[in-house]
């Protein structure tokens, strides 16, 4: 039985006050936003911004539950397991989704397509190529030309089997170069030891080096499909000649197989209306994220699919080896 708090019975005053806010809201109990990482970092920074938001919108209250382990499985096979009554959402970074089934074949235990309800991306952010800040190349073609006289090049990214990791992977092949992929736990080390020069190279969230740029470090080019308008003097691969490395990571919120219809709707339509919101914007674009959702649930389940297909080829032209 769920207890009344003032909290709770001002909520509902506000809400009597709004009746469109009353309509909207599917879920007449709480309902948990699960993420597959620590508090504090970007995945629940992102689910607490929405889950403040949904509150009222979508559900009475929406509480962010945090289930850590196995590079985020954990939690996706927690929804997997959920009741479907729109009670339990999924966020998760679309890694989990796309690429790690190709990574982890014998590992990853579900199918966003079948054992999940796709609704909607949430937020989307670039990747970008780093150096350290005295390296000899100055640019990306500099980088291009230094790289071809290198025997090996070590290059970080946040996690092996990561989105990045395979984006170093792909700007390797394209360059035609040489470049060894080294494993951090987490992105803060490895920019840590880019800074330090230990690295030579770093491919990661672009939000995980722009504090740095100018000082300990150099951006040399970004993955996103335009140049990103905080930090216009960045050019993208694609302008440069790589459109192939125009590649961006999302994050995205799903349901249990077989939630209604009515509850998928609802739950996407209330996405949509606080990611319009000029203050949730506002807080993202400071972690340099950009609210961005789907057409149609629909529409983020075609998304999936393309891009899961994708990963797929790139990871068995790798020849990349990770499961157990």
């Amino acid at each position: 039985m769920v207890r009344t708090t003032r909290r709770a019975l001002l909520g509902a005053a506000a809400l009597s006050a709004a009746p469109g806010l009353l309509r909207a809201q599917a879920v007449q109990r709480p309902a948990r936003i699960v993420i597959g990482f620590p508090p504090g970092g970007s995945s629940d920074v992102v689910g607490r911004l929405y889950a403040e938001r949904l509150r009222g919108v979508y559900a009475p209250q929406v509480l962010v539950d945090s289930r850590p382990g196995a590079a985020g499985r954990i939690a996706v096979e927690a929804v997997k397991a959920a009741a479907p009554d729109g009670e339990t959402i999924l966020q998760t970074p679309a890694s989990m989704l796309t690429l790690q089934p190709a990574v982890f074949p014998r590992q990853v235990r579900y199918d966003a397509l079948t054992d999940l309800t796709p609704v909607s991306t949430v937020v989307s952010f670039p990747f970008a190529l780093a150096v350290p800040a005295n390296h000899p190349a100055r640019d990306f073609a500099g980088f291009v030309a230094w790289a071809k006289t290198q025997a090996d090049i070590p290059f970080a990214s946040p996690a092996a089997g990561a989105s990045p990791h395979f984006l170093g992977v792909m700007l390797a092949k394209a360059i035609g170069a040489t470049m060894t992929h080294i494993t951090y736990r987490g992105a803060a080390p490895a920019v840590q030891d880019l800074i330090a020069g230990r690295l030579q190279a770093f491919v990661g969230v672009l939000g995980d080096v722009t504090p740095q740029d100018g000082q300990g470090l150099r951006i040399l080019a970004v993955s996103a499909p335009q140049r990103v308008p905080r930090y216009p003097s960045i050019p993208t691969f694609a302008e440069l000649g790589y459109p192939a490395l125009t590649k961006d990571e999302w994050f995205g919120m799903l349901l249990p197989a077989g939630a209604p219809q009515p509850v998928v709707t609802a739950l996407f339509d209330a996405i949509r209306r606080v990611a319009a919101e000029p203050a949730l914007r506002e807080a993202l674009a400071k972690l340099d994220y950009e609210a961005t959702t789907s057409d149609s649930p629909a529409a983020f389940a075609a998304k999936i699919r393309r891009e899961r297909e994708e990963w797929a080829v790139v990871v068995k032209e790798s020849g990349v080896t990770l499961d157990d």
